[in-house]
């Protein structure tokens, strides 16, 4: 049975990895994210069903488009296959319960930032600033705190906390941290909490430097080239909510 409700959930994540791969295409371009249907950036055809299962179309069409043989963005394959195989990682972490599918929810918000901001260098305030409010208005059904997400009390704390740090980066950098970077972590707050907000920035820090480094020594980015940080704070908020309390109760063990 476990392995069944796995597989749904990886299927499930897969759908739902398509979905963002549109999102993230559509949203920064201003585009409706109803209609027109999928179709094909290159000759405008529309994509039929064979063409849009997850993950197998991609591998079937060797990533080329079925009608005039473009190329087909590997992104679209790798952001379906870890939507995936995350989903089935919090199905085994939460089981069945409410919790399971906010989480997965903010999950789906937390990959479709990291896409964007990867992509293009922004942080949307139409993805931001709703689930800004959605996490405060969720947070008072979680009484006991002792799930993923955060009660009340930790989420405003925690949303305080995220904000005011990457402002304070903001305003003693003069602008080296981007705006959008200052919202996000203040979303992250409010979804992980105090004091795991401090386990998703660590993260996302540690993150960001080791990328930073490999791409200098690699010579594809140059000294005071800057790249986005708001991916690597995403993957640091999804670390936080799966492991955030087990990482604080091993730190503060240590201290």
């Amino acid at each position: 049975m476990l392995i069944s409700w796995i597989i749904f959930f990886f299927i499930l994540g897969a759908i739902l990895g398509s979905f963002i791969n549109m999102l993230s295409d559509r949203l920064p371009a201003e585009k409706s994210i109803v209609a027109p249907g999928s179709g094909c950036d290159v000759c405008g055809k529309r994509l039929g069903i064979a063409d849009l299962i997850p993950i197998f179309s991609y591998i079937f069409l060797k990533g080329r488009c079925r009608y005039c043989g473009a190329g087909i963005p590997q992104r679209a394959l790798w952001v379906e296959i870890a939507t995936a195989c995350l989903f089935g990682l919090f199905w085994v972490m939460l089981g069945p319960s409410v919790e399971l599918g906010i989480s997965l929810l903010y999950l789906c918000v937390f990959i479709t930032l990291f896409v964007i901001d990867m992509e293009k260098g922004l942080i949307l305030n139409v993805i931001i600033y709703p689930f800004m409010m959605l996490a405060l208005l969720l947070s008072p059904l979680y009484l006991q705190g002792d799930g993923l997400l955060a009660n009340l009390s930790s989420s405003f704390f925690g949303g305080l906390t995220g904000f005011g740090l990457f402002l304070l980066i903001y305003i003693t950098s003069r602008g080296g941290m981007g705006e959008g970077d200052i919202k996000m972590a203040g979303f992250i707050g409010l979804v992980c909490g105090f004091p795991n907000i401090f386990v998703a920035v660590f993260a996302g820090i540690v993150l960001g430097g080791l990328a930073a480094a490999g791409l200098m020594l690699s010579g594809k980015r140059r000294k005071g080239q800057t790249i986005p940080f708001g991916p690597f704070l995403a993957v640091g908020a999804v670390t936080a909510m799966l492991f955030g309390s087990q990482i604080m109760e091993w730190y503060l063990a240590l201290a």
